[in-house]
């Protein structure tokens, strides 16, 4: 079994960023500039946020934190990101999801100027990449690829079941594994929470992206030996053993799925240091596509 090191990878990706960062300041280039916007207090968000504003920081990133409080209307938001949008400094930027109730996050999201859209949400780039054209890829599905492709896990041809229809990481993942090119070729099932007998789907996958968010769903009997297992979900459960009074696990039974796969991604350390990876693999890519059009 071969572990699938997101954290690993990760820093590889952010090392080969700061070089080409280090590199534009030699050249008297203007460096990447990424933008957050955060609408409440909601503490995943804020530590989601805090960690891409950091990562910003340590590559050689321009970054701006924009934090409104939980009040801020729709209008206000709105507002805010057509700024964004006219701010020729602003390489990139995100709006961070979830967003409160009152705001219509459809709404914002379509808002987003589809060449800063680093997130990869918007229609248009989503659009592009079911084509199979050039654009902002989601940053998680994007980095499920990158590590596929970085370990030289073979998927030309095989049968790879994705567990999980979300527009974030399951629907995009599927499209993406189904493509032609390095670490895709497959033959894709997209399965989630009503299909049946999912289990006689899974004991026939070579590949398994589980993005379901039930803690320890894939158990080791729906697993056939030597499949390649990428497990998505990030879930706390409460635990008073625990310091924290919680512990982080994934959709997969690791301790005994991991004996019987060839590759398999932990929880946490492997898919969720990519996304973070990979959203500042876009605003370097938002960054070119700027200098290539002035």
């Amino acid at each position: 079994m071969i572990l699938l090191d997101g954290k690993k990878i990760s820093n590889e990706i952010k090392d080969e960023i700061t070089i080409e960062v280090a590199n534009m300041k030699e050249r008297g280039e203007k460096v990447p500039h990424l933008a957050a916007v955060l609408v409440g207090t909601d503490g995943a968000s804020l530590t989601y946020v805090g960690s891409k504003v950091r990562s910003c920081k340590k590559i050689g990133f321009e970054s701006t934190l924009i934090h409104l409080p939980s009040e801020t209307t729709e209008e206000e938001l709105l507002k805010k990101v057509h700024e964004l949008n006219a701010d020729a400094d602003i390489d990139g930027y995100i709006v961070q999801l979830p967003l409160p109730k009152h705001i219509d996050e459809e709404k914002v999201l379509m808002a987003v100027d589809p060449d800063k859209d680093v997130d990869g949400f918007h229609p248009a780039n989503f659009g592009k990449m079911a084509l199979d054209m050039e654009t902002f890829i989601s940053a998680t599905p994007f980095g499920i690829m990158e590590l596929l492709k970085r370990y030289k896990v073979d998927t030309q041809g095989k049968h790879a079941v994705v567990i999980g229809r979300s527009h974030i990481v399951g629907r995009p993942i599927s499209i993406l594994l189904s493509q032609k090119g390095e670490a895709a070729n497959c033959t894709v099932t997209l399965a989630h929470s009503r299909t049946k007998n999912i289990k006689e789907l899974t004991l026939q996958a070579d590949i398994i992206v589980s993005a379901l968010g039930v803690p320890h769903f894939l158990k080791v009997d729906m697993v056939k030996e030597g499949a390649v297992i990428i497990d998505v979900g990030i879930t706390r459960v409460a635990d008073e053993t625990k310091a924290k009074g919680y512990y982080i696990t994934g959709d997969v039974d690791f301790e005994s799925v991991s004996k019987k796969a060839s590759f398999i991604t932990p929880v946490p350390g492997g898919v969720g240091p990519m996304t973070i990876a990979m959203l500042l693999k876009n605003t370097l890519l938002a960054r070119e596509r700027n200098s290539n059009t002035k």
